[in-house]
């Protein structure tokens, strides 16, 4: 790129981003919310129920008015397409519109309707792209009602996975199969399109569900990579006894063991505390779960993760060694049922970004970004599998999401919309 087509480049960048509207962005974000909308202020939204495909074709309506080409695929992703001078790539951008069965309105639904945002502000400043705009709004991000989560960007990426995933049932038993055909069938005047297509690049907007920067008084979060996570299962097996009637020093207590071991493993992660490891035991199930009998089983979970794949690796190590080493008169068992290696964006886009919040940030006089580790997954996840990914953060207020509580204050929502548009123009001229 010539310096001339870069400075120009840049020139539209910045237009792009003076341009974004925040009360038009309030007013989306709250004609979405009213999908699945609570008393509380909350939003249940559940993946392809009848409130989601409603809220769908919200988006789709709201799409085609702003001129957007309207497609969706395989697994049901949704694709708002702004069309380029070239038949290049595209740049995309969204995140999903689905919530926990009570979340937020911004959790997914934010990064949708920023993406719509900017496409609204690229038309009212007569902006034309080399490469096309498109945004997505990915199928089952959250997993509450199919597990896991994400597939739908995780299906895109790798279309082997999706007929395992429409065997998953729900709580109902309604398949993930027979849901993504109801939805297909509910948006027939939507263009189907191949999985897996070529992207040039993607940027995720989304909350940060998290207290960094909130706490560092930052307006926006340049977001260098997801952690790495590995879930484990912890098996203590002994004697179910009499609770009244068995001597302490001859039990076989599945909990005494269980305890003793996580009461090792928080030790271990308050020393690895500068790696920012961290530990959740999160799952536990007693037999025979009786208030006057010794636990004869004792099985607990282990989400562990940190942005360093060998501190983990030291962890289970450690994991290891004190299930291995412990004495007792029973026997403990632990396998690792889930793995994610950790996920770094590229250098040259969390630049790009970096420059994008600076000006945003100085412009409203907001200071600089921070540079911060996703700890929650996100679609740009398995995006980075398939083509150059980063992702923008906006705070959360108190750290709170997955809450009928969660909230982000309107000038940091409109601030982290304003970063998106300058970085989609830059990627969509390159």
């Amino acid at each position: 790129m010539t310096q001339a087509i870069q400075d120009a480049s840049t020139s539209q960048a910045e237009k792009a981003q003076d341009s974004i509207n925040n009360e038009r962005l309030q007013n989306a974000i709250a004609a979405l919310a009213a999908f699945g909308g609570r008393d509380d202020g909350g939003v249940a939204r559940e993946t392809l129920t009848q409130i989601d495909l409603d809220a769908r074709r919200h988006l789709i309506d709201t799409a085609r008015a702003l001129g957007c080409e309207v497609a969706t695929d395989d697994c049901a992703n949704l694709f708002f397409r702004r069309p380029g001078t070239t038949d290049l790539p595209p740049v995309l951008t969204g995140s999903h519109a689905d919530t926990q069965p009570v979340g937020g309105k911004l959790d997914g639904a934010y990064g949708v309707l920023a993406g719509l945002e900017v496409i609204a502000a690229l038309n009212d400043a007569g902006i034309s792209t080399r490469r096309a705009i498109e945004v997505v709004a990915w199928t089952n991000e959250e997993g509450s009602r199919f597990g896991p989560g994400a597939m739908g960007s995780s299906a895109f990426v790798d279309p082997s996975r999706l007929p395992a995933y429409r065997e998953v049932r729900d709580g109902d038993n309604i398949t993930f199969g027979d849901a993504v055909d109801a939805a297909l069938l509910a948006s027939a005047d939507v263009t189907r399109r191949p999985l897996a297509l070529p992207i040039a690049s993607c940027v995720e907007l989304h909350i940060e569900q998290g207290p960094v920067l909130e706490r560092a008084h930052a307006a926006l979060g340049v977001v260098a990579g997801i952690q790495s996570v590995r879930w484990y299962k912890v098996d203590c097996t002994g004697m179910a006894a009499h609770a009244g009637t068995t001597p302490m020093d001859e039990r076989s207590d599945a909990m005494m063991a269980a305890v003793a071991i996580a009461q090792q493993l928080y030790v271990y992660v308050a020393k690895e505390a500068a790696s920012n490891l961290r530990l959740t035991l999160g799952r536990w199930q007693v037999g025979p779960n009786s208030v006057n009998t010794i636990p004869g089983k004792v099985e607990f979970t282990i989400d562990v993760r940190c942005v360093d794949a060998e501190v983990i690796e030291r962890f289970e190590q450690f994991l290891t060694k004190i299930t291995s080493g412990y004495q007792w008169r029973g026997s403990i068992s632990f396998e690792c049922f889930f793995s994610r290696p950790p996920t770094h964006f590229p250098a040259d886009m969390l630049n790009l970004i970096e420059r994008a919040c600076v000006r945003a940030g100085h412009l409203a006089k907001r200071g600089e970004p921070q540079r911060l580790t996703s700890g929650a997954f996100h679609d740009a996840m398995y995006l980075a599998e398939h083509c150059p990914t980063a992702m923008i953060f906006v705070p959360s207020k108190g750290g709170i999401s997955h809450n009928a509580a969660e909230e982000t204050a309107p000038e940091d929502l409109y601030l982290g919309v304003q970063a998106l548009a300058y970085t989609v123009v830059e990627l969509a001229n390159q």
